[in-house]
């Protein structure tokens, strides 16, 4: 390792370990001597181990004398071993971990279990969820909290002098401490764990990131008990108990898994693994080698895909020519991409099987379309995955009785050649590839689809038309790793590999508009590779909070004992000081926000804020005038691999002299349906081609391992290393069917994901510009495209409400306005008359215009849940408002953007002035805020407009919206075929549901269902009026409910839009609270009320019993008030609280998850008392509040906060009167409660408030909430 000089060459050996092969690379460093080969990753016949044999035949080529398997090896010659494996990604995915308990802060035993309390998929009724981790959970009677809080506009200095109870944090904030942890009954806590046979355990207290030594004390116990222990605040000291939480718990589950198979790994070599000494080496998840020694379960979960990036960001950037890379690692059952552009992008939070991790990992996203992806046809559209053949039975082609997947379709229209596939396929493992079954196989799946649509389709077309699909499939992470950063994808090279990215390299890249594509040598062995080029790093992070201007004076200083301990480690690794380079950051953001960036440090200076700068307004739009603050200190120090020399790819190109190949080059004449054609193409091997080879496309190229396809309009140059593909010309923009009335369901399945690509793209767009917590961490906002006419085209599934309200939102406006919208219009509304739902939730909506005609061509909005905007609460959702002007600022069309130019006085007019003139009103409390996300939310616009005018740029507009019709037609044809399913399942009987709200008001639904047209008829006749409440739901809130309804009972993943409620009349009746009129107070329809109406459709359906039915809205918060003519500063906190899902007929509902209309996360316990003055001394599941019955209801939640200043606090919540009911017989859930722990002179006091009430709370107050069950299905057996 590094450059140390030795007597006589050594091999360094890297190895890939995958699910199906072994890669393995080999070379002699500075020398030609190199090995490439695979070999199966299990073949018990013949080898125990698969990269134990691989070394056996690497050292057996190079020592060239024979190593009989039975024979320990001996590793004298061998430099060092380089190993990727996927032992703890499959046993993360497959939950086949190591026993492991949890030990955590008292009170939060549920914790990760509840988890963010948002469900995983939002249409699934049954909320299925993977297992947990860990087996088990022991509570530590310990605790920190804050001593100050972020919202604070009143801040004063602390004299932790005066107080014992009070230290200085790692961070150099100041911590409380509560309760110190009572080491001997932790000694006999953790004797019970070990006599139940636990010997890995997890540690994750509340604040032990920036306090530790809690967790240090018990760790240093458990450890001398003899238990492997997992610390949270060792693994990554970031503030998030959760990821922390679930990071410390995956290490624990995962790492003696990778102790077990580093020690059987050894027992193939004299010594045994300790003999290896520093010579095993493993890539971790961060694209960092370490020793085996420090390899853990929670560094290993992308270990081999981390090997791919290394492996072209090394072999394939030009450093001088600066274009940035796209890795396309396209495998069976997944594709993984990546972005290289000269640094490696790093994320720190991910989820994977979810478990949200809290580590660094080089930035991959994987989508679920790979060669084994099972072809789906669906409700007139082609569908990839997102299940997979996988080894077995693995695709028809292998004989053993699969289904259809993409690597049938590519052997099907000749991409793959069976005469150079080995003979391992069939039930003995000796046959070739079956394309005769293939065929037969897509003949039948012809015919189907055909009958279906009244097509006459070929079985060809609809093998490419899948291949489209597929490719499209996989262009969408690819755009949200450049488009969802506001960098244009044109503008890089793809880098395929895997062994199916070489048939679809060419599609790929023309559908995301690239003109070249990057094929190295070792391509289908680049993870391997990669691993071989890897360096060996030790990262150091260290949490910091400071304003930066305070840091800049010291900033060396504060990353020396960083870079030391650096210096020391691979110092100890046999690295000297001229082959280790160190990479300083900082994780910056603007003061009040929480859009964290990872800095690093210029070559040249210590001007950190001018690249943060600079890199905020590329990744967001925009820049702050605030303070910048620091979150963490990191330091990453590598000892360099060296013996390696690279060429790049363009100066390849400009050393060898290209000729166009001769004929005589070609091994056969093949036949591939390309372009629409049967073409007789040459086939090429790439080992019989030299430097300089032009090859024209269409042609096949082979290598050892993977089958390449050079398209029609593409060329492909052999260079020494690499294979480069460049397309010729320019396509011609897509033409236009003659049958305007025709919809081609591959195109049209196209376009699904386009649509949905865009609104995605949006969404994350809004994410991340935002700065409130409330959009930024809960996620609560929606965002989508709609027709000229407001008709919804695409949601991307952000919060079910929003669902179908926002189309009635955008209707208005597009009836109000008309074409008088000219471009840089954007419009902002949020009151019920006008298509909202509550105030605080505000659309930002903007027209995409046709400039020559000032014609709206089709619509984009936002909605964003805006954590307060005045009113007579703090929080803005008042539980007794009786009038809307009671909730906060209104607005039914409002210029926010005119032509470009922001209103900001107009806004300021609305927002601050106007509400605060209503008696015991205030303005809103977070009007810098406000600003900001209402410019996120028009930048997501923007970002949408681009992205249609973009689409119709390269299909045309007309082609655009026919397929915009089309894919609304489709989801009409799907829920007119549901429709007549559940007629003919209740025999042509209405169906019927009656329920009420706490108050008595009763909801009353009949829903009568024609068969012939497959429509339905949904009547609230009967519904209790207005009330003089704020339960009232605007009509748009009836229809997000039965749209969200059908859509779940559908059950399939189809298109969400306004062909949904094509075949459905709604019946509502003026002046009931489900059509209220434009004065009535409408803040809790939204959240709670909504929840009722959906409930109660699924009642009608006999579909599942009850859920909560509320989501136990929380607010609190001081200030707003205006003295003097200005308003006092202060805070609005809002948050909504998990409860229990309903049961259905085959599923026991879930606990502690948001239900049905909302699917918002709640604020990590470390934010929570980091920004507000609170602690959190509870937060849990509501044991044996669901429901019993054959399948019993899910649990509510348990929710217990105490104040440490005076604050306003409101509860707004149903299910406290009358139980969420049970269907079929099952019991009904649990009420919910709401309680007011009160300290005054009469002593503690419990006092129930009810389901909707304000009180004003004193410090050492606490509110405790008990959200309700779920209803249970079924009598109990």
């Amino acid at each position: 390792m590094g450059s140390i000089p030795t007597e006589q060459p050594k091999i360094r050996i890297a190895i890939d370990r995958g699910g199906t092969f072994t890669d393995v690379h080999a070379y002699v460093p500075n020398t030609r001597h190199e090995q490439v080969f695979k070999l199966l990753s299990v073949d018990p016949k013949n080898y125990k181990d698969a990269p134990t044999e691989g070394i056996r035949r690497v050292l057996e080529k190079f020592r060239g004398t024979r190593l009989p398997r039975q024979e320990l090896i001996d590793t004298w010659d061998i430099e060092s071993i380089r190993m990727g494996t996927t032992i703890a990604t499959n046993a993360l995915l497959e939950r086949q971990g190591e026993r492991a308990a949890l030990l955590t802060t008292k009170g939060f035993r549920d914790l990760l279990v509840i988890g963010n309390q948002a469900r995983p998929h939002i249409f699934d009724l049954t909320v299925r969820k993977l297992e947990n981790l860990y087996e088990t959970v022991v509570e530590i009677d310990e605790r920190v909290t804050m001593e100050e809080f972020l919202e604070n506009p009143e801040k004063q200095p602390i004299d932790i002098s005066k107080d014992s109870a009070l230290v200085e944090g790692s961070t150099g904030e100041v911590v409380r401490i509560l309760q110190v942890p009572d080491m001997k009954a932790i000694k006999a806590q953790l004797g019970q764990l070990y006599s139940g046979g636990f010997r890995s355990i997890a540690i994750c207290f509340m604040h032990a990131y920036l306090y530790p030594n809690h967790e240090n004390s018990v760790a240093k116990l458990a450890r001398e008990m003899g238990f492997d222990v997992s610390v949270s605040s060792e693994l990554q000291p970031t503030i998030k108990m959760v990821p922390r939480g679930n990071s410390a718990t995956a290490d624990a589950y995962l790492s003696p898994l990778i102790k077990r198979y580093v020690k059987n790994f050894g027992t193939g070599f004299k010594g045994g693994v300790e003999a290896i000494a520093g010579k095993l080496l493993f890539m971790q998840s961060d694209g960092g080698l370490c020793l085996w020694q420090k390899f853990s379960g929670l560094r290993a979960i992308l270990s081999g895909p981390a090997g791919g990036v290394i492996g072209y960001a090394k072999s394939c950037y030009d450093a001088g020519e600066k274009r940035p890379l796209l890795g396309f690692d396209m495998g069976g059952t997944s594709t993984d991409v990546s972005r290289f552009a000269g640094t490696y992008d790093h994320v720190f939070e991910t989820e994977t099987a979810e478990v949200t991790l809290q580590v660094p990992q080089l930035d991959i996203n994987t989508v679920a379309a790979g060669g084994g992806s099972i072809l789906h046809w669906n409700n007139g559209l082609f569908a990839i995955g997102p299940d997979s053949a996988g080894a077995h039975p693995g695709p028809v082609c292998y004989r053993k009785g699969g289904p259809l997947t993409v690597t049938d379709a590519n052997l099907f229209l000749g991409r793959l050649l069976p005469e150079f596939f080995p003979a391992i396929f069939g039930p003995n493992e000796d046959e070739p590839l079956d394309y005769e079954a293939t065929a037969k196989a897509f003949a039948d799946m012809t015919r189907m689809i055909n009958s279906e649509e009244g097509l006459d389709f070929t079985p060809e077309e609809v093998a490419s038309g899948f291949l489209r699909v597929a490719n499209e499939a996989m262009s969408r992470p690819i755009r949200s790793l450049t488009e969802g950063r506001g960098i244009r994808t044109s503008d890089h090279a793809l880098v395929t590999f895997g062994g199916a990215g070489g048939q679809h390299a060419c599609d790929v890249a023309e559908a995301l508009g690239i003109n070249m594509v990057a094929i190295h040598r070792f391509s289908s062995i680049l993870s391997a590779y990669g691993i071989a080029l890897g360096d060996l790093t030790h990262e150091v992070q260290r949490p910091r909070t400071d304003n930066l201007a305070n840091m800049e004076k010291n900033l060396e200083s504060e990353f020396a004992p960083l870079v030391d301990e650096g210096s020391e480690i691979l110092g100890q690794q046999g690295f000297p000081a001229q082959d280790v380079e160190y990479e300083l950051f900082l994780n910056l953001r603007y003061a009040g926000t929480n859009s964290s960036l990872m800095i690093r440090k210029p070559a040249e200076s210590w001007d950190f804020a001018s690249i943060f700068t600079r890199q905020h307004h590329d990744e967001f739009g925009f820049t702050l005038d605030r303070e910048i603050l620091v979150d963490d200190i990191r330091v990453r120090a590598l000892g360099k691999t060296r013996g390696h020399s690279f060429e790049t790819i363009s100066q390849a190109l400009k050393s060898v002299s290209t000729n166009m190949i001769s004929q005589k080059k070609s091994a056969k004449k093949t036949k591939v349906f390309t372009a629409g054609v049967w073409d007789d193409v040459n086939l090429y091997r790439l080992d019989h081609l030299a430097p300089g080879d032009l090859v024209p496309g269409p042609s096949v190229i082979l290598d050892q391992t993977q089958t390449i396809l050079v398209q029609p309009g593409w060329s492909a140059t052999v260079l020494p290393r690499h294979l480069v593909l460049e397309k010729a010309s320019q396509s011609a923009p897509k033409t236009e069917e003659e049958d305007e009335a025709f919809i081609d369901p591959i195109q049209l399945s196209v376009f699904g994901h386009r649509f949905m690509s865009i609104a995605e793209q949006m969404g994350r767009s809004l994410e991340k510009t935002s700065v409130s917590i409330n959009i930024k961490e809960r996620l609560d906002y929606s965002c989508a495209i709609f027709s000229p006419t407001g008709g919804l085209v695409a949601n991307a599934p952000h919060i079910p409400c929003h669902l179908g309200a926002m189309s009635f939102a955008v209707a208005y406006q597009a009836e109000l306005w008309g074409n008088r919208l000219r471009p840089g219009d954007v419009l902002v509304s949020n009151h019920p008359a006008a298509g909202g739902s509550h105030l605080p939730d505000v659309n930002v909506i903007t027209p995409v215009i046709d400039e020559k005609t000032n014609e709206v061509l089709f619509w984009v909005a936002s909605r964003a849940h805006h954590a307060d905007i005045g009113g007579i609460c703090a929080g803005s959702m008042p539980p007794h408002s009786k009038e809307i002007w009671q909730e906060g600022a209104s607005f039914t069309s409002f210029k926010l953007i005119e032509q470009g130019r922001f209103n900001e006085e107009e806004l300021r007019e609305l927002m601050l002035e106007k509400p605060a003139r209503y008696p015991g009103c205030t303005g809103t409390r977070t009007w810098s805020d406000n600003v900001s996300d209402l410019k996120a939310q028009a930048a997501a616009n923007i970002k949408g407009i681009r992205l249609i005018q973009d689409c119709i740029k390269e299909y045309g507009l007309s082609t655009v919206q026919k397929y915009m019709n089309g894919i609304q037609a489709n989801a009409e044809k799907i829920v007119r075929s549901l429709l007549r399913k559940v007629h003919d399942e209740f025999s042509g009987l209405p169906l019927e549901a009656v329920d009420y709200l706490d108050d008595g008001s009763m909801m009353c639904l009949k829903i009568h269902i024609d068969r012939e047209q497959g429509s339905a008829t949904f009547d609230f006749t009967g519904t209790t009026g207005e009330l003089y409440g704020n339960l009232n739901a605007p009509r748009a809130i009836t229809f997000s409910a039965i749209i969200y309804v059908l859509r779940s009972l559908v059950n399939e993943d189809i298109p969400l839009n306004q062909g949904c409620l094509a075949p459905i009349d709604v019946i509502l009746p003026e002046g009931t609270f489900l059509s209220p009129s434009k004065g009535a107070a409408t803040v809790g329809g939204n959240t709670d009320t909504s929840q009722r109406v959906t409930d109660l459709v699924l009642q009608a359906f006999q579909a599942a019993a009850a859920s909560q039915g509320t989501c136990n809205n929380l607010t609190f918060g001081y200030g707003g008030e205006v003295v003097n003519g200005k308003a006092k500063p202060g805070f609005g906190y809002y948050e909504t609280i998990a409860g229990g899902s309903g049961a259905g007929p085959t599923w026991a509902g879930q606990s502690g998850v948001h239900v049905h209309m909302t699917n918002t996360r709640i604020t990590d316990p470390e934010s929570l008392e980091k920004r507000y003055p609170c602690i959190l001394h509870e937060f849990s599941i509501r044991k044996g509040s669901g429901g019993a019955g054959k399948c019993p209801g899910g649990d509510g939640c348990i929710r217990e906060i105490e104040f440490r200043r005076p604050v306003q606090v409101s509860v707004l919540s149903e299910r406290r009167s009358i139980p969420p009911p049970g269907i079929q017989g099952g019991e009904p859930g649990k009420r919910g409660e709401n309680i007011w722990v009160r300290h005054d002179e009469y002593g503690v006091r419990e006092i129930m408030l009810g389901g909707k009430n304000t009180c004003e709370m004193k410090k050492g107050d606490r509110i405790i909430i008990r959200s309700p069950g779920g209803g249970g299905y079924g009598k109990v057996e």
